[in-house]
Formats: C-alpha cells, sequence, structure tokens
C-alpha cells in the first residue's frame, strides 16, 4: 500500500494538481489530467495489475480523508477511469460518499448515513457534513452549504457544492427550497432533470436564461422533486406540541421502499458544471440493478409517490415534554427536531414503514444532526432539514 501511495502522489505531482479535501474542489479539479500524461506509464499498466491496485485502494480506503486516494486514481487516465466505474459503488450500495454527485443519490439501504450541520446565524448560512466518527460532532466532511434569500412573498434557500460561492448564477448551485408567505409549504426545486421526463417549471431564473441574461452554461433549472407541508395550528397556545409535517416525494415512487423497488439516481452533473466538476461522473456497478432507472418517465404514475410524515412523538409525565427516540444523536429538545417515516398512502402498514428514514435534531446552539437513509438523497434530505429552520408562528 505504501509503494501505491508513492504512486498516487507522483500521478498529483505530474499533473500540477492537488487533490484537496472538498467536496467542491477535491473532486472536481483534482481529476482533471493533463493529455500528457494520459500517455504515460501509468496509462499502459496491465490491466490485471491495475485492477488488483485499484480493488485493494477501494478496499483499504473506506473512509475520509483516506478515501481521497480513490479520487485521485480515478483522475490518472481514461484506463484508471473505466476500472474505477466497475469498482466504486454507488452509496444505496456501498454507504460511502466519495464524489459530489454522490449527494444526489439515494443514500443507504442497510443503515443511517449520519451527518450534522452548522448554522451560521449572522450570515444566514448552513453547511452540511459527514460525520467522520459516531461522535455527535467532529472535524467532518463538507457535502454541501446553503445561504438563505428573502423575497417579499416568498423565502427560502440556494443550496451549492462550494462553502464560499452560494449564488444561483453560479456552476457550483445544484438546486434551492422554496417557501410560501407563512413559511408553512415548501418546494425543494433539483437543478438537474432528477430522472427521465422530469418537467422544468417556469421561473424568474428560466426566463434569465431564455433571455440570455446569463451563461447558458449555468445549471438553473427549476425541477421540483419534493414538496414539504406544516399543520396548520387552528388551537394556538393551548395545542402547543411538535411541529407535524408531510413531504411528498415527486421524484420518488411510493415502491422504492417496497422489496425490489428502486428510486431514480442520477450518475453525472448537467453541462452547466463542467467548468466546476470533472467530466467524473459517480460510478457505479455495471451490474447494478438500477442501471436503467433514468432511462424512462418515473414510475409513479402507476405506483403513487413516495410520502413521508413525522413520527409521532410520546407525551412524557415525568418530563413534561413530547419525547422522540433519537437513539443519542439529539441531546437538546427543540421543536425543530423530528423523525420521518414512510407514510403507507394505499394499503396497510408494513416493516418498511417503521423504518426511520430521515432524522433531524438539535445538539447545540448552532449545531444539529441529520442523519438519511435510502431511498432519499443528502441533498433532498438537507433541503427538507432546512424546511424546519424558519420560525412558524402558525403552526407552534
Amino acid at each position: 500500500m505504501t509503494i501505491i501511495r508513492s504512486i498516487i502522489q507522483d500521478m498529483r505531482s505530474r499533473s500540477g494538481r492537488v487533490v484537496q479535501d472538498r467536496f467542491s474542489t477535491g473532486s472536481a479539479s483534482a481529476v482533471e489530467v493533463s493529455d500528457g500524461l494520459s500517455q504515460s506509464c501509468w496509462a499502459n499498466m496491465p490491466q490485471e495489475l491495475l485492477r488488483e491496485v485499484l480493488v485493494r485502494i477501494e478496499a483499504s480506503e473506506n473512509a475520509w480523508p483516506q478515501r481521497k486516494s480513490v479520487v485521485a486514481c480515478a483522475g490518472v487516465c481514461r484506463s484508471w477511469r473505466e476500472i474505477t466505474k466497475e469498482i466504486v459503488k454507488i452509496p444505496e450500495v456501498s454507504g460511502i460518499l466519495t464524489f459530489p454527485i454522490s449527494v444526489k443519490q439515494p443514500g443507504s439501504r442497510d443503515s443511517l448515513l449520519q451527518c450534522f450541520i452548522k448554522r451560521n446565524r449572522s450570515t444566514q448560512t448552513y453547511y452540511l457534513f459527514l460525520s467522520l466518527t459516531n461522535a455527535l460532532h467532529d472535524d467532518g466532511k463538507f457535502l454541501l452549504a446553503a445561504r438563505k434569500f428573502r423575497r417579499p412573498t416568498c423565502a427560502g434557500y440556494i443550496i451549492s457544492v462550494d462553502a464560499d460561492d452560494m449564488s444561483k448564477g453560479s456552476g457550483t448551485y445544484i438546486g434551492k427550497l422554496r417557501s410560501n408567505f407563512l413559511g408553512t409549504r415548501f418546494t425543494i426545486f433539483d437543478g438537474q432533470p432528477p430522472h427521465a421526463g422530469a418537467k422544468i417549471t417556469k421561473s424568474r431564473s428560466s426566463r434569465l436564461l431564455n433571455s440570455k441574461q446569463i451563461s447558458p452554461r449555468i445549471p438553473a433549472g427549476n425541477y421540483p422533486v419534493a414538496h414539504i407541508s406544516y399543520e396548520l395550528n387552528v388551537l394556538g397556545s393551548r395545542s402547543r406540541g411538535p411541529r407535524r409535517m408531510q413531504c411528498i416525494m415527486d421524484a420518488i415512487p411510493a415502491s422504492a421502499i417496497g422489496p425490489g423497488g428502486s428510486a431514480p439516481t442520477q450518475t453525472e452533473f448537467s453541462v452547466g458544471n463542467i467548468d466546476f466538476f470533472p467530466s467524473l461522473p459517480f460510478f457505479r456497478s455495471k451490474s447494478h440493478r438500477v442501471d436503467n432507472s433514468l432511462s424512462g418517465p418515473l414510475a409513479s404514475q402507476k405506483d403513487g409517490l413516495l410520502v413521508l410524515k413525522n413520527k409521532a412523538p410520546r407525551w412524557h409525565e415525568q418530563l413534561q415534554c413530547w419525547c422522540l427516540n433519537f437513539h443519542g444523536r439529539v441531546t437538546v429538545a427543540s421543536v425543530k427536531n423530528f423523525q420521518l417515516v414512510a407514510s403507507p398512502e394505499n394499503g396497510p402498514a408494513g416493516p418498511e414503514h417503521e423504518k426511520i428514514i430521515l432524522q433531524f435534531g438539535k445538539v447545540g446552539k448552532d449545531l444539529f444532526t441529520m442523519d438519511y437513509r435510502y431511498p432519499i438523497s443528502a441533498f433532498q434530505a438537507f433541503a427538507i432539514c432546512l424546511s424546519s429552520f424558519d420560525t412558524k408562528i402558525a403552526c407552534e
């Protein structure tokens, strides 16, 4: 493994690029290499030996920051990249986030992926990190950032893969969350089609694109992927309790959580991100059954949409408060805390409706945990959690 790491370091020095430990730049600019490197001795390594090397790196570097080595190998040359396609699995299978596109792909089927959100009140910005340990807070691996915006009739959040550039006119923009005037209904928009046949929503940004006021390379599309609604509390303070919310996942069929079900899986960023991202999609196995998930319109036309609802808390007589079991992942009581499960809209509840798909809770003044799993992505989970930050007087 020491020899393999020496090879990786040599790749970096030859290409003049450095792998940085950030999603936004670490897996983007770092994997771009010169054409001359493609013709180097590394490109001519015997296929059997090359596969063995990459398999060992993939197996040994299974956590960040060591995961940088996998990113570096994928950017050496075409032959290295093609073999990496067959080795690196999507998060649904591996439970590991590697490349930028993985934040748009469904989480692990087997367990919750543990993350945390940092809030900066002064700048109204929010940062999502992947937890590197089981602790409630560590250095984390940066995943996404969001900045709040306000307009006369609505508010919302711009979501980016760059912690320093959270503008919609940037190649780092991947989506947004927008609310109604009361802050009781939200829509999550993806910057690119979540599945084949997805329809774009007309908006000010799309009009600007059509009028060429913004570069056509900027991925400013608005594809609705989820609708979030908070139940109004018509009794006011007399029935004060936890918020009740519902999420209709427009891009995920209800059958996704059942046996043999699958959710649409994006495999690469749109053309508008080329200046910022590499021409390197998040790789997946050719044999994996979701390979054709983007080949046609969403199956929800027949099966119905996946609906998530918050798990009902129980009233604790001794503590005199509403309680949910977060298994140690939440330490501060807050009306923002919630757990989401699948709602059995058109049939009896089964074991799949008991699984926590997303949980969010407070652990510090400006620190929150966010744990999610299949069939939603980190991007979708982050956007849902952002909706909980707004004060909702009509719902409390």
